[in-house]
């Protein structure tokens, strides 16, 4: 059979770029990820307590009483709030207004204040009716007194509702008041600006427990977190332990090799040898640098040579030894007699 070769020409459809589509697949992934953890970040911050006729409640930094909105943060991470709006204006609900108009409506919570961070089960407290000059806190929200209120919590983007409730005609003083599920009217005596809106001083640590966080998952993160980090810091522990030994066996081959032996003795021979030159320096500080007896052996030895004629070699000087008379010395007289 004769095989019909095949050729591929430009117009042909090339096969997709697979790793391409894997890189997008992935970064897609991951954007929706971040998304969704910062929706359920936002989840978590919820309309806690309002107050909406204030003559003898909590003041402002002005000393003036004004309305105002607690927040909490139900989850046990940090979260800033900033960037989200609250309202009054039941007309943001229409699904049709455009995000400009919604935000028109709304009082937007500002950033660069550290009490908008919110760390796990915190508070804080918002005045409305006010002017946001005044401070971080204060805002333009109009919150009528003694009349029902629709209050409603959006994210940062305008249009996404976090939380919402329908406040009741409200007497002066009073608050109403997030309970677990349910909202309730507290009096003027049981408010609870920026704490827990109900505390029982005969409650135990398990009934507390138990109230705050009713399916575990607090504790149940705080374990998780407390054995992920033991692990951690095990796998640290042994990765060095074991970089310790390997170096440690390394060593002890190198040590172990012959020709580093000639060294290894040269090195001890050295230190021994300062060793006893140290002791020596020592001894010769204690008597001042002198030490008598070698003092004495060296005039010995100097008187020794000196019987033998041994001399040092020195220019200029010619020693002649002579044992008998020769006609030297007459020579001798002759020249020496002009000296004297």
């Amino acid at each position: 059979m004769n095989k019909i070769p095949c050729i591929v020409g430009p117009s042909d459809p090339q096969p997709p770029n697979l790793g391409g589509v894997k890189r997008l697949l992935l970064i897609a992934l991951l954007l929706s990820g971040a998304s969704t953890m910062f929706g359920q970040g936002a989840k978590n911050i919820v309309i806690n307590e309002v107050l909406t006729n204030n003559t003898a409640s909590i003041q402002d930094e002005f000393g003036e009483r004004e309305a105002w909105i607690e927040l909490e943060n139900t989850s046990f991470t940090t979260y800033n709030i900033r960037g989200m709006y609250i309202t009054t204006d039941r007309s943001v609900l229409d699904p049709n207004m455009s995000v400009p108009e919604r935000i028109k409506r709304m009082s937007v919570i500002p950033n660069g204040d550290a009490r908008t961070s919110l760390g796990g089960r915190q508070h804080v407290v918002f005045f409305g009716n006010s002017n946001p000059a005044k401070g971080k806190l204060h805002l333009s929200l109009k919150v009528p007194m003694s009349e029902p209120v629709w209050i409603a919590l959006y994210n940062g983007n305008a249009v996404e509702l976090i939380d919402s409730v329908s406040i009741p005609a409200l007497a002066a003083d009073q608050s109403y008041a997030r309970q677990g599920q349910r909202w309730t009217v507290k009096s003027a005596q049981n408010v609870t600006p920026g704490i827990e809106n109900f505390i029982k001083t005969d409650e135990t640590k398990d009934a507390k427990l138990k109230r705050e966080d009713p399916y575990g998952l607090g504790i149940t993160l705080l374990a998780m977190g407390i054995v992920f980090t033991c692990l951690a810091v095990l796998f640290v522990f042994f990765m060095l332990f074991g970089l310790l030994m390997r170096h440690m066996e390394t060593a002890k081959k190198v040590a172990n090799q012959q020709p580093i032996k000639p060294i290894t003795k040269t090195v001890e021979k050295t230190a021994e040898i300062g060793h006893k030159t140290g002791v020596i320096l020592q001894e010769g500080l204690k008597t001042k640098g002198i030490d008598k007896e070698v003092y004495m052996a060296v005039i010995g030895m100097a008187l020794k040579q000196y019987e033998d004629d041994v001399h040092d070699v020195e220019s200029g000087i010619i020693t002649i030894k002579q044992k008998s008379s020769s006609p030297w010395n007459d020579e001798f007289h002759q020249m020496t007699q002009f000296h004297q």
